[in-house]
């Protein structure tokens, strides 16, 4: 019988880095042959497309299976494994399958997923990687007094969370076999010392915990744990699923998002810096997208945490596609929408 193939599953909470540090992963796999499934919360496929640009040949664009009808997992049997039962039967297989989740996405029903009776037999889940935004973190983006929180918490364990965000970031981590605190080079040692703190009160498992900066994590880290993780997932409960072990379908109507295409945009500089205001004034949570810049070859790559966003020219526009601008926008489901379009839109 053919050995398993190994799947990691990638995690981590909205912009934590994931896709950079998959970028790092491909062009530095050691000759594995590696398929890639992403999962996009919204209609833009930017993750996709910036992967698609890493040219490594470890993993061609037809290795590459973008999933956009929705969080993967809430659409497990519709999306999921008919997507990994075509894999699967490909002539030439791939020596080890990258997910990388939806950061909005609880990594749980992904994982008991791999117990299907057909993938089982042919895939197992070498490792759960969650990612952390360390300076997010850091900057009190879960719990601006997180001695404060524990205490709490170790006093009512019925405790609710301030919000869905911090719910699901540590859902997150229960799930992780190793947690990657990227971005460590935005703060500085007493800040790294909170973090982990932060990180380590918020689940009763204890996964390893390793520092990054700019996603950079060799493959011989994370590839090869050998971990087997669909044979635990039981040991590691989503609230939800701690909450609502009925049967109760989840959903995440806390969450919604929306895209906003622009023409070109003559002032890049001044592009970004009044985006930062908007996100300020809205409470957006991400966005992300490519912007067209007047009289440049190449497209700009916007990624925003908070009023934090970096962006970079990735690539020049191919001959064979419109010039465009678009973002998409995530918040919380109260979020003005028409406000934060009309405020975009106002830019251009």
């Amino acid at each position: 019988m053919n050995q398993k193939i190994p799947a990691t599953v990638i995690t981590g909470f909205l912009g934590a880095g994931k896709t950079t540090m998959i970028r790092n992963l491909l062009t530095n796999a050691g000759g594995r042959k590696i398929a890639l499934i992403i999962n996009e919360f919204g209609d833009l496929g930017v993750d996709g497309e910036v992967l698609k640009g890493c040219g490594a040949d470890n993993c061609t664009e037809d290795d590459i299976i973008e999933l956009t009808n929705g969080c993967i997992c809430c659409t497990v049997a519709d999306d999921f494994i008919p997507t990994m039962t075509k894999l699967l039967e490909r002539e030439q297989r791939p020596d080890h399958i990258v997910i990388e989740t939806s950061g909005l996405a609880l990594p749980q029903p992904l994982v008991a997923a791999f117990n299907w009776p057909d993938i089982r037999t042919q895939v197992t889940v070498d490792g759960v990687i969650t990612v952390v935004d360390s300076a997010a973190v850091a900057a009190g983006r879960f719990a601006d007094d997180h001695d404060a929180v524990e205490a709490a918490r170790g006093a009512d364990e019925s405790l609710d969370h301030e919000s869905p965000i911090e719910e699901l970031f540590e859902d997150q981590l229960t799930c992780a076999d190793l947690i990657v605190l990227n971005k460590t080079d935005l703060i500085d040692t007493a800040g790294l010392g909170r973090v982990r703190h932060e990180v380590a009160s918020r689940t009763v498992r204890k996964p390893v915990m390793i520092e990054a900066k700019n996603g950079e994590v060799s493959a011989g880290i994370l590839l090869g744990l050998g971990i087997g993780t669909e044979d635990d997932v039981a040991n590691r409960k989503s609230h939800h699923e701690l909450e609502h072990e009925d049967g109760t379908p989840h959903d995440h109507d806390e969450f919604d998002s929306f895209v906003v295409d622009l023409g070109s945009i003559a002032d890049p500089a001044g592009f970004v810096e009044s985006l930062k205001g908007i996100i300020s004034a809205h409470d957006v949570l991400r966005l992300k997208g490519f912007v067209d810049v007047s009289g440049k070859p190449m497209r700009l790559q916007l990624q925003a945490v908070g009023s934090r966003i970096d962006h970079y020219f990735d690539r020049a526009w191919a001959s064979s596609e419109t010039r465009a601008t678009r973002l998409v926008v995530i918040g919380l489901h109260e979020m003005d929408q028409d406000a934060v379009r009309a405020a975009i839109e106002a830019l251009a």
